[in-house]
Formats: structure tokens, sequence, C-alpha cells
């Protein structure tokens, strides 16, 4: 790009950077030396293919979303949470948000994740250990007792059954008196990774995809702000892709549900918006970085070039980060503290717009109140004291984090062309149901490839591992420690003991002939192609269970079995 190109380019940054909104704090230096609010070309230089560079504002957002960076508006610090029953989460959310918490995250228990209700006999031993338990509307009203919804951003990590779960939520709000149309947050949703690393699905990979589209379609209408879809690459990374894979498959993801709202006749620029990602951090500071900056990029060409996004809205990647839980380890867990900074300072650097850290402890247990309060005060130092908040995308324009954008990009892309061929060998063109995107993905999912290749990857890590090839403090090197044993977080089995109880108090209570006919209602409407979120809706304000809900979805569309691979 010639020198009058990039100084037309400040100049419309500038104009957008002085039209914006900034947030009333110090922006200088520790010494007290004044800092730009971005740094770019000097005057006359030319620099050669800057335009995908570009200033933060402007597309391809490779500097992030706003001219403002963070000095209009910090990372939403959204602490990941979720134990026992209903009540004993409500209470750490409440530590959380008195704590300086801006948003909160769902953690759901194993029965919850699965669609199984707590005295499912499957569901034995796993009530409450890894998040909440979530049985019916009534337990979501008093896990979000005391904090008005409208008031606060909540995120949900939850995909097989989120669309019976979202309901619930609903309900907790109706109950609260909070209008739906004004509720902010994200479901997770994305069944896509679940079939390709997670392995927590419900039904045959179309079904799933209906009530996605059905989702997609009622928020577009009727709540806009929530972001329906939050695509997850999270469980990618952390299954042992590498960045690349992560990037690839979870953006080819996006780009199928992109397919997928096309193909309800939504517009694009109305309802992409409501797509929203989540990745990892890991420990590769820089590589991981330059993940995120290329992220921006590529869905910002892909959403205007090939799905023929106009607004820049929709052109937007806006994404979530959590620090890496396959980094930690249970080896000197205390260094777990150092990993998590150096990987939330990544995901800052490379302009997430919310973030969750892990704790020390979460390699043995879930988070006891000390690590959760370590975990968030070490986002709010990064955000107070280091000053990463004064200058958009700080390291634009190195010529090694610009190299590694590059390299990461084109590795992208390649996948994508794989996972595009891979759709047109199953399906002629033209005759793609959805779109060619997605049929690349469905093949992928049937004939084992993503998991094949993820399995690789893990498999070439773990080599390297035992050949010291790649070093891990506290495991592979530097064993020596003085550090004792943590006192952990133990949820009881009364836990499980009680929630069966209040389970069960529950169904005496309801009108049970009115959850017969509901739940009729919601299979019939899946046995139609009209929209399922209505009838759902009504199973739930009658007290259908979780576990009821799926388990009638199942009866009618089935289960699925994954493809061996070897």
């Amino acid at each position: 790009m010639d020198a009058d190109a990039i100084a037309q380019g400040r100049r419309r940054w500038q104009e957008r950077y002085d039209a914006a909104r900034k947030r009333d704090a110090d922006f200088t230096t520790l010494s007290g030396d004044p800092v730009e609010p971005v740094y770019g070309p000097r005057d006359g230089d030319t620099v050669t293919g800057f335009e995908r560079i570009g200033w933060p504002g402007e597309f391809p957002f490779t500097r992030g979303l706003h001219p403002t960076g963070y000095r209009g508006r910090t990372w939403t610090i959204r602490q990941f949470a979720g134990f026992g029953n209903a009540e004993q989460t409500n209470e750490r959310y409440k530590m959380i948000l008195e704590a300086g918490g801006g948003g909160l995250s769902v953690a759901f228990d194993m029965p919850t994740l699965m669609g199984r209700d707590s005295d499912d006999p499957r569901s034995l031993g796993e009530v409450g250990h890894c998040g909440v338990a979530i049985d019916s509307a009534a337990d979501m009203e008093i896990l979000f007792r005391d904090i008005p919804l409208g008031d606060v951003t909540t995120s949900m990590t939850i995909s097989g059954p989120a669309v019976p779960i979202f309901c619930m939520y609903l309900v907790a709000a109706e109950r609260q008196g909070v209008d739906p149309a004004v509720l902010n947050g994200t479901l997770q949703t994305d069944i896509f990774k679940e079939y390709i690393a997670q392995k927590e699905w419900l039904f045959q990979p179309e079904p799933h995809l209906r009530l996605i589209g059905d989702l997609m379609e009622h928020c577009t209408h009727g709540i806009p702000a929530y972001k329906p879809l939050s695509v997850s690459g999270y469980h990618i990374r952390e299954a042992g892709a590498t960045a690349a894979q992560e990037l690839a498959y979870t953006l080819a993801d996006g780009f199928g549900y992109v397919e997928l709202g096309l193909s309800r006749g939504l517009d694009v620029n109305t309802f992409a918006p409501g797509l929203s990602f989540f990745f990892d951090a890991h420990l590769d500071f820089f590589e991981e970085i330059a993940k995120f900056r290329a992220a921006r990029r590529i869905w910002a060409r892909w959403l205007r070039d090939v799905y023929g996004a106009t607004s820049e809205k929709a052109q937007w990647l806006r994404f979530h980060t959590q620090t890496a839980g396959v980094s930690l380890t249970a080896q000197q867990p205390y260094n777990n503290v150092v990993r998590t900074a150096i990987e939330a300072l990544s995901a800052v650097l490379g302009g997430t717009n919310s973030l969750h850290t892990n704790a020390l402890d979460e390699t043995l247990a879930l988070p006891s109140e000390q690590a959760a309060e370590i975990a968030l005060r070490t986002q709010q130092v990064l955000m107070e004291e280091t000053g990463v908040t004064n200058v958009a995308d700080p390291l634009g324009g190195s010529w090694y984090v610009e190299a590694l954008t590059d390299r990461i990009e084109a590795d992208a892309e390649k996948i994508f062309d794989q996972i595009r061929e891979r759709g047109r060998r199953a399906v002629p063109d033209g005759q793609h149901p959805i779109g060619p995107m997605t049929s690349g993905i469905l093949r992928g999912i049937e004939d084992g490839w993503f998991t094949g290749e993820i399995a690789e990857s893990a498999f070439r890590y773990q080599q390297a591992l035992e050949k010291n090839d790649k070093k891990v403090v506290g495991v592979n090197c530097h064993t020596g420690s003085v550090t004792g044993d943590l006192e952990i977080l133990r949820v009881s089995h009364e836990v499980e003991r009680e929630q069966v109880r209040a389970l069960a108090a529950r169904r005496a209570e309801r009108d049970d002939a009115a959850v017969r006919t509901a739940l009729a209602a919601m299979v019939e409407a899946a046995r139609g192609t009209g929209n399922m979120i209505g009838p759902m809706l009504d199973a739930v304000r009658a007290e259908a269970t979780l576990g009821e809900i799926c388990s009638a979805l199942r009866d009618e569309w089935g289960t699925y079995t994954e493809p061996p691979v070897f």
C-alpha cells in the first residue's frame, strides 16, 4: 500500500476514533508518559500488504472491531462457574459479581449436558460435580435469584440440550418480570463441535441443526441482543488440535451456521451479528495472538465475499476466550497461575471481547473460592495495572506477529478447501441441502475425518512431550518442589440426594396432564416443519423436566452412534 493510501486510512480511523465514546481513564504509561491510541506506519512510509493489517475498526478488522480498542470499552470479565445445586451456584455468582465480574457464564453438570434428569439412573454420582444441576425451570429461577436477568449478560456453555435449557432461561426471565426482548448474552448451541471434539450430543446431526435453525429464527425476530449461537473452538483445541486446526474447524462450523440461516430465508445482515465465537488461549503466546487476529480477518472476508454481508456488524467476529484447561498441571499447581496469566494476556493482545481465566486447582476439582478469586484478580491486574488497554493492537506491524497471522490464515484456508472438497465428493454441485461448507462438515463427521485429524495432532504433541522436545515445568522438567497438597472443593453426595428429593417434590406438585399435553404438542411440532421454540416453551412453563423433553425428542428422532476411527 502506498503512502497516500496509508495516510487516507489513518485519517478515516482518526475521524471514527474522535467520534467514538472513550472511557474516563488515564491513558499514560506507569511513568506518566502519554501513549497514542494506535500506532502504524510513519508518514510517508510505503508498506506492502498493509491493507491486510489496516486500522482498528476497519475491514478486515485484523486490528480489532472498534477504532478505540479497549479505550472505548474493556473486555467483559466473564468467569465460568457452576457446581452443586442452583442455590449453591447462585451464591458463587453473587460473589463473582460483588468482586467485580462483569458477566456470568454457567457451567452445567454432566447429566444436564447429556439431557438427563438428576434422578436418571445414569446420573448417579455425577449430579453437581462438574457444574450445576438444572432439571427444570424452577432450578433456573433459583440459579438467578436476586440477579436481574435484564441487567447482566449471561453465557451458557451447553450444546446438546441447549435449546430446552435456553427455554428454561427465558421462562426464568418471565417469572422475574423481565421482557425477554431485552435479554443479552450467549448460548453455546454449537453442535458441530460436539461431533468433532467434545462428544456430548443427543440426536443425529440433522435434528440438532433443525433446533438450532429454529432458535436462530426465534432470537432474530424476538430477542435481538441475545447471541443464540456461540461457535466453540475451545473444545476442539482441548481435544488436541493445533492452533490452525482450532481456527479452521471453528470458522468452518460458523460458515455452516451462516448457510443454515440463509437456508431459512434469514437476512445475513440481520442474523450474522447473533453469531459469536469461543476460543482457547493456549501457551504459545505469539501464535495465539496471531490466531485471534487471523480469525477476525478471515471471518470478515468470507462474510462479505462469500455470503454477501454488507453491514460491518455482520462481518464482525466477536469472541470470548477461556485460558487453556489442558495446559494446567496437577503437579506444582501454583505454576498454573503463571500459565493462566500469560494465556489471558495473549487473548487481550489479540482483542478478545470477553474472557474467563481458569483457576489453579481445576486439574483436581472445581475451583475453590480462593482459587476463583485469584483467577478473577488475574484479569483485573491485566486490566488495571499493565497498560494493555491503552493502545489498540499494540503488536500490530510486528514482523513476527504479522508473519504468524498470515501463516495461520493460509493454513486455515487449506483446511477450508479440504472440508469443501469432502462436501463436493459427498453431494453433487448445486444439490447441497443447506450449503457446501455444511455438506463438507457433515461428511467429515460421518466418516470420522475431524476426529482422526485431531487425534493425529494430539499424538504428535504427546510424542514431543515424551521425547522432552516440548517442556512442561513441573512435569518433564524442573520437577523438584516444596509445594504441599491443595485444599480443594468437594461436592457432597448430599447435593445429589437433595436435588433428587426436590425434583420428586416438583413432579408431585405440578399438573401432570398439562405436562403430557405440552410434551405431545412439542413432539407433534417436531414431526412438522414449524418452529419448535413456542411448543417447547409451553412444556417448560408446565414444569416439564429437561430429561422428559429430551427423552421425548430422542424417541422421535433417534440417537447417534459415532463411526469408529482407527
